[in-house]
């Protein structure tokens, strides 16, 4: 009989191929070629949109003028769009705004998930499968938008940067993620800490918190996301234009509802183009995920993927 060897991995650096199975037949040069258009068109249908914001947010108002619009070959670059907006008026303020409330957001909602989820990863835990049970059913059902704002009101939550957070604070979605992950622990770890004499903060801070690294990054981007990109909230609970954050300004922009004072004069007498300074707010409030993102990218398959099938 005659042994079936693997094939061996080709190339030795840390980028060489997996080695294929032997019952799977190599891939036909039509298969590949028609992997690569699929995958240069998918990428093209990407990054083109956002190559024609960036530009145009950075072009002159001749040069939007004489494109008729949306510019998609530079000529000349000029970063107008973005001195006006971060000189200090309206955007700059909205600005600074979502990035407050971002972290203080992120860093409550991961405080609070954490806690929840490794409470209700040990079994046996007082109540937990009534909890468990409880956070289950508000996946399925909800109050309902006017009881929900009632509440706000009633609390006293309007018109304040605490009604941007405290009704979105808590993703069940992302609990039952973190539980997943936290259970696939090791007991006989967990243990072994208890006989030395540690406690559950103890345990959660030094031994199962640097254990899941991979998920708290991935669910810490899932938090900050949510939280950079919330704008109905803040156009439900706010009434106070200088208290709204930098999505709900650039929806202002982009609708053309109502410009900041300095932009609006600028736009009026030439020297800005709208069409730009709709496209560097863009470009603003995109660019803080696009730079997160890939240090977050290499940790989605072994946080979320485990996390989920370990649950």
């Amino acid at each position: 009989m005659t042994a079936v060897i693997d094939k061996p991995v080709r190339g030795p650096g840390r980028w060489a191929a997996p080695p294929r199975p032997t019952w799977e037949e190599e891939p036909s040069k039509a298969g590949l070629a028609g992997k690569g258009l699929v995958l240069t068109l998918a990428c093209l249908g990407i990054f083109f949109p956002l190559w024609i914001v960036i530009v145009t947010s950075l072009s002159s108002r001749k040069t939007i003028d004489e494109a008729g619009g949306l510019v998609m070959v530079p000529k000349g670059i000029t970063f107008v769009a973005y001195k006006e907006l971060l000189s200090g008026g309206q955007v700059t303020r909205a600005s600074v705004i979502s990035i407050l409330i971002t972290l203080v957001g992120t860093l409550f909602s991961m405080a609070v998930s954490v806690l929840c989820a490794y409470g209700l990863s040990r079994i046996g835990s007082l109540g937990h499968r009534w909890i468990l049970l409880a956070l289950l059913a508000t996946m399925f059902f909800s109050a309902g938008l006017i009881p929900t704002y009632l509440l706000v009101q009633s609390l006293g939550l309007t018109d304040s940067y605490l009604a941007l957070i405290l009704p979105s604070a808590i993703s069940v979605f992302n609990i039952l993620v973190l539980r997943g992950f936290f259970m696939g622990i090791s007991q006989e770890l967990i243990d072994s800490a208890r006989i030395d004499g540690a406690g559950d903060v103890r345990i959660l801070w030094q031994i199962v918190m640097p254990l899941s690294r991979a998920v708290l990054a991935v669910i810490t981007l899932f938090y900050a996301v949510g939280y950079w990109s919330a704008w109905f909230n803040a156009s439900l609970y706010l009434s106070d234009q200088d208290m709204m954050p930098l999505q709900n300004v650039m929806i202002q922009l982009v609708q053309k509802q109502e410009a900041p004072v300095g932009l609006g004069q600028a736009i009026k007498t030439g020297q800005l183009s709208g069409l730009a300074v709709q496209m560097a707010v863009m470009v603003m409030a995109l660019l803080p995920v696009a730079v997160l993102s890939p240090f977050v990218q290499r940790h989605f398959k072994k946080g979320m993927l485990t996390g989920a099938v370990k649950g």
